[in-house]
């Protein structure tokens, strides 16, 4: 096992609101076009939004093993391409062609249909009509501060940036050998067999170094993302995650600690045997998110639900406004720059 890194002197973090997310994949498509479209890459989605209670990406996705148990490391495994999903071909000419056949469903390279791939089971979620429930976790890499995989390399190809504890792989380094996707227990690194080297989200740190927000944070429509150092404690950051406590860990009992965090999902009453909202009772079960969030969750939804009727009574919420998020501009912290405008100015040299 390799030393982990000191520790940073700012911590990069991230606030996502599940109870604002649309499950549009904005995310995730501004996250691959601008990163993950190379030979190799095809699979690789280092953003990804799931439908929860689900089965994830990769298939199965928190079951793989990886992270601490009582300080000590879990033995993990990499999951095959096929439970993350390959990229897919398709008969575009058998659909657009002049024999007007419809034919237009997906194919694995060697020509079968694919069993899995990337939000294969989308909008299914969990309960039985009427409790039906779902909601959509966007996850990417979580820059965790007791990081499984930077431990795991017995290249030191993985490191933490100094600067905002954003962890990196030197691709020169990287030999391959994946014990650092095994260690994940979130299962957020990938395999590119064309180059033989581990790859995963890097948190757009070329655009933080500009004063631009991560693609994933300024594509989102529903302003689910919050970005921030969790040194300012005046930012939203900090006081969702501190102050409020309403921001939580996803899967904490894996040790790592990481640095992106959940505002939990709220939802509808279960219904009682009279068919009437019983309103002691979520329709989300408690056990379930507090094995996703922690033990937080129940103090979490119930100061996010009093902080909501204190709005309805036209009284004012801090709470509420970072939530809100009325200026989007608001929830990138200090990387406000519009990348547009740094393409206009001039180049020296």
């Amino acid at each position: 096992m390799a030393t982990a890194s000191p520790k940073p002197a700012r911590q990069l973090v991230m606030v996502f609101d599940l109870n604002k997310c649309l499950g549009c994949q904005s995310c995730s498509i501004a996250c691959k076009t601008l990163w993950t479209d190379a030979p190799g890459m095809e699979a690789m989605w280092w953003n990804i939004v799931n439908t929860m209670p689900g089965e994830g990406t990769p298939r199965d996705v928190f079951s793989h093993g990886g992270g601490y148990r009582d300080g000590q490391p879990v033995p993990g495994v990499f999951p095959p391409l096929a439970q993350f999903g390959e990229a897919w071909d398709f008969d575009h000419e058998a659909t657009f062609g002049s024999n007007g056949k419809a034919a237009f469903h997906p194919l694995q390279h060697d020509g079968t249909s694919p069993e899995w791939g990337p939000n294969w089971d989308e909008d299914m979620g969990g309960g039985v009509y009427p409790h039906s429930y779902f909601f959509y976790l966007q996850q990417i890499c979580a820059n965790c501060s007791k990081p499984a995989c930077l431990e795991a390399c017995p290249r030191t190809a993985l490191y933490r940036r100094e600067e905002d504890g954003i962890i990196l792989i030197d691709e020169e380094r990287c030999h391959g050998y994946r014990f650092c996707a095994e260690a994940c227990p979130y299962k957020r690194i990938y395999f590119n067999s064309n180059r033989a080297i581990a790859q995963k989200c890097i948190s757009c740190y070329p655009r933080l170094e500009a004063g631009v927000a991560p693609a994933c944070v300024r594509q989102c429509p529903g302003r689910v993302r919050h970005v921030d150092y969790m040194e300012n404690k005046e930012g939203h950051a900090y006081k969702l995650v501190h102050k409020w406590k309403v921001a939580l860990p996803l899967r904490p009992d894996f040790g790592t600690e990481p640095n992106v965090f959940y505002v939990p999902p709220l939802a509808p009453y279960a219904f009682n045997e009279a068919g009437e909202f019983d309103e002691t009772r979520s329709r989300i079960p408690e056990g379930y998110l507090e094995q996703m969030f922690g033990p937080g969750v129940e103090q979490a939804l119930a100061t996010i639900q009093a902080e909501r009727e204190k709005s309805a009574r036209g009284e004012p919420s801090e709470l509420m406004d970072i939530l809100i998020a009325r200026d989007w501009n608001d929830l990138l912290g200090p990387f406000t720059e519009n990348p547009a405008d740094l393409d206009r100015q001039p180049r020296k040299g």
